[in-house]
């Protein structure tokens, strides 16, 4: 079972809030990537790192009762929070496998897509999830990922210094964890060793006014991530106060905007 510091980002109450905004935000996006993919009624898809299990939810209403989705996850806090999705949209086509994608083999099955978000850049050993992914995607499946493939593109005009220093202690503190911000690199090549042909590939970066909805992603992960570094030993409280007021001073200036991190979008066929 994972407890919620196995988890750089966390698997508490306020972090399952956070994700859930984070999926709002993306949601069209990723709505947009999966009808391209080709993921419909009758699909059977495996869920990569489910986490609570918002995508979980969209995936098997997508596929319906006809189709199935297998979500996997390590975390019982976000395992939990799966099982009430599940039981509160009333779905009877999703499995879960409480698994260690390190440690443990993928759930065999008759796929015909896997999805897999924001999880290659937080494991500390990408190769062995794609050769496991490699082992149970049948030939002529899909595996979409939506990976970090630059992080240092998160910035703001005019430039927040503290904001800077701010995402350097993230991009600190998650590869001490084991992880890699920039988890996209490596893909390419991994898949291509695992019997994957890379199908496409499109980057994903906005450049959002403080009006913007998707505006609330990252700020809301500033002032989620900011008690999490203080507890770290990180950063103190003046630290902290200085990057609110950085952001809040941008937030009020007509003419800042904000460059997100760069997600790259992977679309690979096993063959």
């Amino acid at each position: 079972m994972a407890t919620d510091r196995d988890y750089i980002l966390g698997t508490h109450e306020e972090e399952i809030s956070r994700l859930g905004l984070q999926h709002d935000v993306w949601r069209p996006v990723v709505l947009d990537c999966w009808k391209r993919a080709g993921i419909t009624a009758g699909k059977r898809v495996l869920d990569v790192g489910a986490g609570p299990g918002y995508a979980t939810v969209d995936l098997a209403n997508i596929v319906g009762p006809t189709g199935g989705v297998v979500a996997v996850e390590r975390s019982r806090n976000f395992v939990n929070a799966l099982r009430e999705m599940i039981r509160g949209n009333s779905l009877t086509n999703v499995r879960i496998h409480e698994i260690d994608l390190m440690t443990d083999d993928l759930p065999a099955g008759d796929y015909n897509f896997a999805w897999c978000r924001w999880v290659v850049s937080f494991i500390n050993d990408p190769p062995v999830l794609i050769q496991k992914l490699g082992r149970v995607m049948p030939k002529g499946s899909l595996s979409i990922f939506h990976e970090y493939g630059h992080y240092e593109t998160w910035r703001f005009f005019p430039r927040l210094p503290m904001q800077e220093r701010f995402r350097e202690h993230v991009i600190a503190t998650w590869r001490e964890s084991g992880g890699e911000p920039d988890g996209a690199a490596p893909l390419p090549e991994l898949l291509s060793r695992n019997g994957f042909m890379m199908r496409s590939a499109r980057p994903h970066v906005f450049c959002l006014r403080p009006d913007d909805y998707m505006w609330q992603w990252p700020a809301t992960f500033i002032e989620t991530y900011l008690p999490r570094l203080i507890q770290m030993g990180r950063i103190d409280r003046e630290f902290a106060d200085k990057v609110r007021a950085d952001l809040a001073s941008a937030e009020r200036n007509r003419n800042s905007f904000m460059l997100t991190p760069l997600v790259l979008e992977i679309i690979a066929e096993k063959l």
